[in-house]
């Protein structure tokens, strides 16, 4: 039998509307305890069949607020309630019950989680997507890969972290 994958999910969009936006890119690092594998689907690549497709072997999926923004923009536009299919931890909660409060990011510091590209944020991903659409500037497209890609990476970095993080009480 097969050990299932652990899934670390993040998505690009166009704007936080999943009634008005698009999801750019849909970033997907499987870990098993032997290997990690990186997927991106990018812009036509993100389909509800290629979503499927690339989590057919996965177990729990990992996010930061997916269960308010990952998850529910997903199924609005692509039709797939992931949370029915899989097993989905939103490790934002963990954070909380550990006093680490913040975005993403801030928790990372809190923590120590290294990040290489410090000012890339969600709003400044948009605007690398529209620069890669409308000039076709493939710089653009690939610092949003790589802003997603260690949004990924460090969710599994931050799963470990807490893992072996015990709360103290706050005063």
């Amino acid at each position: 039998m097969q050990v299932p994958f652990d899934a670390y999910l993040d998505i690009e969009t166009t704007g936080l509307s999943a009634l008005q936006d698009d999801i750019t890119v849909i970033g997907i690092c499987l870990a098993d305890h032997s290997d990690n594998r990186l997927v991106q689907l990018v812009g036509g690549e993100v389909t509800r069949t290629n979503l499927l497709r690339s989590l057919r072997r996965v177990g729990t999926i990992y996010t930061y607020n997916g269960r308010r923004f990952d998850l529910p923009f997903i199924s609005l536009r692509l039709g797939v309630n992931l949370a029915e299919h899989f097993d989905h931890r939103d490790l934002m909660h963990d954070c909380w019950r550990n006093n680490l409060y913040g975005g993403f990011k801030a928790v990372e510091r809190q923590l120590g989680i290294p990040r290489r590209l410090q000012d890339v944020n969600g709003a400044e991903a948009v605007a690398l997507w529209w620069r890669y659409r409308l000039r076709n500037d493939k710089r653009a497209l690939n610092l949003l890969l790589e802003y997603n890609k260690e949004d990924v990476v460090n969710l599994m970095a931050l799963r470990e972290r807490l893992e072996g993080f015990r709360c103290t009480p706050r005063r």
